[in-house]
C-alpha cells in the first residue's frame, strides 16, 4: 500500500467511525438508520474528507477539530448520490445495486432525505468545538456548496430533458464546476481551512488549485465510465450513454459527426432508459422462450402490447451506436487532452499555495491528488 493508499483508508476509517457515532446519536430506530450506512459502508476511497482533513492539518489544524465537518461531507456526498441514482435510473453503486434497486425509490429518497438531516447537528456541535466565528464560516461554505450542487444537477437534468448538444467544452466544465468540483475539492479545502482559523485571502488562494483539480477528476470518471474490463470501477459500463448525459466525449462527437448520424443519437438520446420492471419482463420472456414454451412472435407481442402507449426505450444496440460515435469521432483522446491539461494547469497552481502549506505528510498527500485525478482507474 502507497503512503497516498494509506493516507485515504487512515481517513476513512476516522469518519465512518464518526459516521456511526452521528447515526448512533440521532436515534434509537436501528431499523430506520441503519440503511443511511448502506452507501457509506460500500467499497470507496473517502476523498473528500480526506481532502477536508489534509488542508486542516497542513494549515496547522487539529484532527478532532476538523473530523467532525469532514464527515458532514462524506454524508452529504452519499446523500447526493443517492438522489442522482434515483434521478438518473442507475443500476449499479460502487459495485452493487443501487439503493432504490434494491429498497424501492419510496426508501431511497428517504434515506438521502436523512442523510441530509444527519448533516445539520455536527454543523450546529460546531460552535463549541470551534467557536462561533469558525462554525459560521464552515456553515456558510456547506450552505453555497449545496445551492451549487443543486444548480448544477440541475443544469444537467436540463439538458437532457431539452434534448441539448449545441454545447461547448466550456459549458460543460461550468456546470462540474457546480455540480462536482465545488462539493468534491473547493468546498473541502474551504472548510478545512477554515476549521484551521485560516484568514480568508487563503481559502481564496486555494480555489483555482482544488478547482481544476475537480476539473479533471470528473472528465476522468467520464472517461472511466466508458472503459471495458474496469471491473473495480463500481458503476455501469457506458452507464452516462443509457442515461443520456452529456460528456466531453459525447458532446465532441455530436459537434463534429455528420448530420445523419447526430439525428439518430439525439434520437437515442431522447429515449429512457429500460425500466427494472420492463427489463425483467424481457428476462421473463427469454426464460419462457428458450423453454420451448412461447416462441418469438409471442415474446415480442407480450412485449409490445406491455409497453403500449409508452416511449420507446433505450437498446444495447441503441448504446453501442452511441460508443462507437463517441470512438469514431475522438471523444475519449479530445477528453483525456482536456483533463490532462485541467492536470497540468494545476500543478502551475500548486507552486502559487505551496508556501501556505508548509511541508509535512498532509501536503504531500494534497500535491499527489494533481497525477491521482488523471490516472486513477475507480
Amino acid at each position: 500500500m502507497s503512503f497516498q493508499e494509506a493516507y485515504l483508508a487512515e481517513c476513512r476509517a476516522l469518519v465512518l467511525d464518526e459516521l456511526r457515532a452521528i447515526v448512533r446519536a440521532a436515534g434509537s430506530d436501528e431499523r430506520a438508520y441503519s440503511t443511511l450506512l448502506d452507501y457509506p459502508l460500500r467499497r470507496a476511497k473517502g476523498l473528500r474528507p480526506a481532502l477536508c482533513i489534509a488542508v486542516a492539518r497542513a494549515l496547522g489544524g487539529a484532527l478532532e477539530d476538523v473530523l467532525p465537518s469532514a464527515t458532514v461531507l462524506e454524508i452529504y456526498h452519499n446523500a447526493f448520490l443517492i438522489h442522482d441514482d434515483i434521478e438518473d435510473g442507475s443500476l449499479e453503486r460502487r459495485g452493487a445495486p443501487a439503493l432504490h434497486q434494491t429498497h424501492g425509490v419510496p426508501a431511497a429518497v428517504n434515506c438521502g432525505d436523512g442523510l441530509l438531516a444527519l448533516t445539520l447537528r455536527p454543523l450546529l456541535d460546531n460552535t463549541e468545538r470551534l467557536g462561533l466565528g469558525r462554525a459560521l464560516r464552515v456553515l456558510e461554505i456547506y450552505s453555497a456548496m449545496v445551492v451549487e450542487t443543486y444548480e448544477g444537477q440541475a443544469q444537467e437534468l436540463r439538458w437532457i430533458e431539452d434534448g441539448a448538444w449545441d454545447l461547448s467544452d466550456t459549458d460543460y466544465e461550468d456546470m462540474v464546476q457546480r455540480k462536482t468540483c465545488s462539493y468534491s475539492f473547493v468546498a473541502p479545502a474551504r472548510v478545512g481551512a477554515a476549521v484551521a482559523g485560516a484568514p480568508h485571502d487563503v481559502e481564496h488562494r486555494l480555489v483555482p488549485f482544488f478547482r481544476r483539480l475537480g476539473l479533471a477528476f470528473q472528465i476522468q470518471d467520464d472517461l472511466l465510465n466508458l472503459e471495458r474490463g474496469r471491473d473495480g470501477y463500481g458503476k455501469e459500463l457506458a452507464g452516462d450513454l443509457w442515461e443520456g448525459k452529456r460528456t466531453l466525449m459525447l458532446l465532441h462527437a455530436l459537434r463534429t459527426a455528420p448530420a445523419g448520424d447526430r439525428d439518430r443519437a439525439l434520437a437515442i438520446l431522447a429515449r429512457p432508459r429500460p425500466s427494472r420492471r420492463s427489463t425483467e419482463l424481457d428476462l421473463v420472456l427469454a426464460e419462457v422462450q428458450a423453454a420451448g414454451h412461447l416462441d418469438r412472435t409471442g415474446a415480442e407481442a407480450i412485449a409490445l402490447r406491455f409497453r403500449r402507449g409508452g416511449a420507446a426505450e433505450k437498446t444495447t444496440d441503441d448504446v453501442a451506436f452511441l460508443l462507437g460515435l463517441v470512438e469514431a469521432h475522438g471523444g475519449v483522446p479530445h477528453a483525456r487532452a482536456i483533463a490532462r491539461g485541467h492536470a497540468a494547469a494545476a500543478e502551475a497552481e500548486w507552486v502559487r499555495i505551496e508556501d501556505l502549506l508548509g511541508s509535512s505528510v498532509h501536503t504531500r498527500f494534497l500535491h499527489w491528488l494533481k497525477d491521482y485525478v488523471v490516472h486513477r482507474e475507480w
